[in-house]
C-alpha cells in the first residue's frame, strides 16, 4: 500500500498541498457516493451536488496530514477523510434549511434545498450522514473491527448531541440568549471544534497510536478550531459573500454573540494568533513531519487579514 507523504516534494506551498489533498479525497468520494440510478436517482443527484460544490476539504486534509505522522496507508486514511466530508456536508445541507439558518448560498452557489427542494435536501443530508458511518464500518477502511468500531464511536460522539448537534442547538438559541465568552467558546468548540478534533485524531486511531499522541492532536485541534472560527467570524463581519462563499453579516443581524463581537476585531485577531501558535507548539515533538499541520492555522488566518 502507498504510504501518505506529509509534504510531497512537488508541492511548494500549503495552498497546493490543500488542493492536492482535495483532489485525492474527491476521487475517493466519487467512488463511494451512490450513482444517480433508478426511481430514487434524485437523492443521489442532490448528495453529489452538495458534496462536489467545492470547498477546502479542510477536515479531510487534517485527517490525511495526521495519518501521515504515523505512516498510515493512504487508502485507509482517504476513506476516513471521505466519511468526514460526507458527514460535514450533511451538516451544511441541514444548516442551510429554512428552519435553521435559511441560507440561499453555499460555497458560491445555490444551497441544496434551493437547487432541488426542502424534502430532497433533508433526505440527501440524511443519506450522507448514514453513508459516513457505512464507510467507516467497511472492512476496506481497516482490517480490524476494533479500529473500525472506535472510528464509528468517536465520530458519533463528535457529531452528536454532545458535539456538533449540541453546538447547533446552542447556536439556534443564541438570538434569545445573552451569551458571554464562556458560552460562545463552548458553542464553537461543539459546533465546529468537535469535528476538527475527530479529524485530527482519526489518523492516530487508524495507526493504533497511544494516549500521548492522541492528546497532542486533540490539543492541536482545539486551538486550531477556535482560531479557525475567529477567522471565519472576522470574514463574516468584514468580508463579502464572494470571499466567504455564503451570505455574510447574518450573525450580527440576528444578534448572535461571536468572539469578534465580544473581543473586538483587534483583540480577536490577536487571540486567533495566540491560539494558532499554541496549537502549532503541541506538534513540535513530530519534527519536520508535522510542518504542514503546524503551518495550517496561520495559513487560514491569512485569509481573514
Amino acid at each position: 500500500m502507498t504510504i501518505l507523504d506529509p509534504a510531497p516534494a512537488h508541492l511548494d506551498s500549503l495552498d497546493e498541498a490543500l488542493k492536492d489533498a482535495a483532489r485525492r479525497v474527491d476521487k475517493t468520494l466519487e467512488a463511494v457516493l451512490p450513482k444517480p440510478e433508478g426511481l430514487h436517482a434524485r437523492v443521489a443527484e442532490a448528495m453529489r451536488y452538495a458534496v462536489f460544490a467545492g470547498g477546502k476539504r479542510l477536515r479531510p486534509f487534517l485527517t490525511l496530514a495526521g495519518a501521515a505522522l504515523f505512516g498510515v496507508p493512504e487508502a485507509r486514511a482517504l476513506r476516513v477523510a471521505a466519511a468526514i466530508e460526507c458527514l460535514h456536508t450533511y451538516s451544511l445541507i441541514h444548516d442551510d434549511l429554512p428552519c435553521m439558518d435559511d441560507d440561499d448560498l453555499r460555497r458560491g452557489r445555490p444551497t441544496t434545498h434551493r437547487k432541488f427542494d426542502e424534502a430532497t435536501a433533508v433526505l440527501a443530508g440524511d443519506a450522507l450522514l448514514t453513508l459516513a458511518f457505512g464507510i467507516l464500518g467497511d472492512s476496506a477502511t481497516h482490517p480490524s473491527g476494533e479500529v473500525r468500531a472506535e472510528l464509528v464511536a468517536r465520530l458519533a460522539a463528535a457529531a452528536g448531541s454532545e458535539g456538533m448537534i449540541g453546538g447547533q442547538m446552542i447556536d439556534i438559541l443564541a438570538p434569545e440568549r445573552d451569551y458571554g465568552e464562556a458560552e460562545t467558546i463552548l458553542l464553537q468548540q461543539l459546533k465546529t471544534g468537535a469535528l476538527f478534533e475527530f479529524s485530527c485524531e482519526a489518523g492516530a486511531i487508524l495507526a493504533g497510536a497511544g494516549a500521548d499522541d492522541r492528546a497532542r492532536l486533540n490539543d492541536f485541534a482545539k486551538g486550531f478550531g477556535l482560531a479557525f472560527q475567529i477567522a471565519d467570524d472576522i470574514i463574516d463581519a468584514t468580508g463579502t459573500a464572494e470571499m466567504a462563499g455564503k451570505a455574510v453579516g447574518k450573525d450580527q443581524e440576528q444578534g448572535k454573540a461571536t468572539l469578534v463581537s465580544l473581543y473586538g476585531l483587534e483583540k480577536a485577531r490577536a487571540e486567533s494568533v495566540r491560539l494558532a501558535q499554541a496549537a502549532a507548539e503541541r506538534l513540535v515533538p513530530y519534527g519536520p513531519q508535522a510542518e504542514t499541520l503546524r503551518a495550517l492555522p496561520f495559513y487560514l488566518l491569512d485569509r481573514a487579514s
